[in-house]
């Protein structure tokens, strides 16, 4: 069988897999987020927290919950690492420094898990386990609770109430992401990835001398960092270290994880508006570009160009030869359209297009299918601007699932969309201008120039990944990019509650006969045309500097 059939196959079996999962999960997660009956377990959180599950709160409440808290959690980060030393089942690690506590502590509760240090070697038991794997299920419970904000804004009418962040937050954590996490976690270890906490062991001689390898929690923390989306790995290597990621089974069943509760949010927001084909039309858009991304890398990794390329059977460098060029394509397209940033592979070692792909898929605002809660949010934001595009071209008001989309409303999607590119194209020019920072780059020219614009293009989209050969453990890098994924995460959530909040307040437009149907295959073509415009138009000239230029050269 030839690789590309094998490719072929694998995402075949994904596709079907996501297809079964859809409906079930999908509803059980409208049920979820639309119950008003509380567990026992989630009535204990509710007491020590001091919280009123059933007291409905405006967009304002909404916005001061997820702030409070994830301030509260990035401080509580912080001081977990920096006093890691004295902690028990440190493994003799001594306490982060500033800079870099700061940088973790903001990427893990931003969901970016961008990692500025060898984890294997910094981090301890505790602050693995009991900080870093923490807060892999409260930052995505926080995205997915804003997603149902927003949902309920368009569902809601003459009244400005958006649900209750906290019982948001807690139900998505304890009847969601536990749950599906304990299974996967099961079948992780029974692919062959590691669950214990042993301290640092010899494994054997490496080029002379004596390597060593300490154990940990991995399996937990690999399941929820992919079904999180968040993409921290355990490991330096992430999802390319066999203790994390040890076989092609696993690997497919990652990938799976990753796109698993994105894709199904689509359900979940058909399901809670009262109209299943408006969520198919999300996901088709979704799809159609996560399907178009998945072909043109595995298409621009296979082609052969030259005797090394054609021995290989396409561009192997930095890809693990147990997953192959399909494997290693397949997941760098989930983890970069999505808000994950696990690897299993250096995309600083794709071709020119392909690292350019990777960009591009972080740069449309990773909304295809995006990360848990931020992809739908995300997308339904451009789901705005393509009707209010449509209204133009026929001299309509335009109109959204019965909301009328008048000069506030788009003000704050237009406020959304600039956030991010502002983040960074500003961090990469000033980044690129000053001489200090241009010294971390491996690579002269127009990779190195990538290495640059993709660690912020990671960090303001919450992504995490990085493009390899750039040193980003510098108090500049540290400091910035910190700043760039705490106002790339939460930012944007500002004007999407604001948005939800003015939406719900609004009386339903009756339906007539010129009321652009937004569940039908033109429309999810317009949403799909919209977000590649606007996303060409603003990266154009920075990508041709960059991945354009190399892969052209090539």
């Amino acid at each position: 069988m030839s690789p590309q059939v094998a490719g072929l196959l694998q995402l075949t079996a994904l596709i079907a897999a996501l297809a079964l999962a859809y409906r079930p999960l999908g509803d059980y997660m409208a049920r979820v987020y639309s119950s008003e009956k509380s567990y026992r377990p989630e009535k204990w959180i509710y007491k020590a927290i001091g919280a009123n599950p059933a007291a409905e709160m405006r967009w304002p409440s909404y916005l001061r919950g997820v702030l409070a808290f994830s301030a509260v959690s990035v401080i509580f980060l912080y001081l977990m690492q920096r006093v890691q030393g004295s902690l028990p089942g440190s493994l003799g690690f001594s306490s982060i420094d500033p800079d870099q506590a700061f940088n973790t502590a903001a990427s893990f509760v931003a969901n970016t898990n961008w990692q500025s240090y060898y984890g294997e070697q910094a981090m301890g038991h505790v602050v693995q386990t009991g900080g870093l794997a923490v807060q892999n299920f409260l930052s995505a419970a926080v995205g997915m609770a804003v997603a149902v904000a927003l949902v309920r804004g368009f569902a809601r009418s003459r009244t400005g109430e958006l649900g209750n962040f906290w019982a948001d937050l807690v139900r998505g954590t304890v009847r969601i992401l536990i749950p599906i996490s304990v299974i996967g976690a099961i079948v992780l270890v029974a692919c062959g990835a590691i669950q214990n906490f042993s301290g640092i062991h010899q494994v054997g001689q490496f080029m002379g001398g004596t390597q060593e390898w300490n154990g940990g929690g991995v399996a937990s923390q690999e399941v929820i960092k992919e079904l999180g989306t968040n993409g921290g790995g355990y490991f330096n290597a992430n999802s390319a270290h066999p203790f994390e990621n040890p076989n092609p089974l696993s690997n497919l069943f990652e990938i799976f994880l990753i796109l698993l509760i994105p894709f199904a949010l689509t359900r979940t927001f058909g399901r809670m508006v009262g109209s299943l084909k408006q969520g198919y039309a999300i996901l088709g858009a979704m799809a159609v570009i996560w399907i178009g991304f998945t072909a043109l890398m595995m298409w621009t990794e296979f082609a052969h160009r030259g005797p090394a390329f054609e021995i290989a059977g396409g561009a192997m460098e930095g890809k693990e030869t147990r997953f192959g060029i399909a494997g290693s394509s397949i997941f760098a397209v989930a983890t970069t359209l999505t808000s994950t940033g696990a690897v299993n592979s250096f995309h600083s070692s794709y071709t020119g297009f392909g690292g350019g792909i990777t960009m591009l898929g972080m740069q449309l605002g990773e909304i295809a299918p995006g990360g848990v809660g931020s992809g739908l949010y995300g997308m339904l934001i451009m789901a705005i601007i393509a009707v209010f595009i449509a209204g133009l071209m026929v001299g309509r008001t335009p109109e959204y699932l019965g909301k009328k989309i008048g000069t506030r409303q788009i003000k704050l999607a237009a406020c959304y969309i600039l956030v991010t590119p502002a983040l960074v194209l500003g961090f990469t020019a000033v980044a690129m201008a000053l001489p200090t920072p241009a010294d971390s780059m491996t690579n002269s020219g127009a990779h190195g120039f990538s290495e640059i614009l993709y660690a912020y293009t990671s960090g303001a989209n919450n992504n995490g990944s990085a493009f390899a050969g750039l040193n980003a453990d510098t108090q500049w890098f540290n400091t910035t990019i910190g700043i760039a994924m705490l106002l790339g995460r939460f930012l944007p959530m500002v004007f999407v509650l604001a948005l939800a909040g003015s939406l719900a307040e609004q009386k339903p437009v009756p339906e007539t006969a010129g009321t652009l149907r937004t569940d039908k295959p033109l429309y999810a073509g317009l949403l799909v045309g919209t977000i590649l415009i606007i996303t060409g138009l603003t990266y154009f000239p920075a990508l041709a500097l960059g991945p354009l230029a190399e892969g052209l050269a090539s």
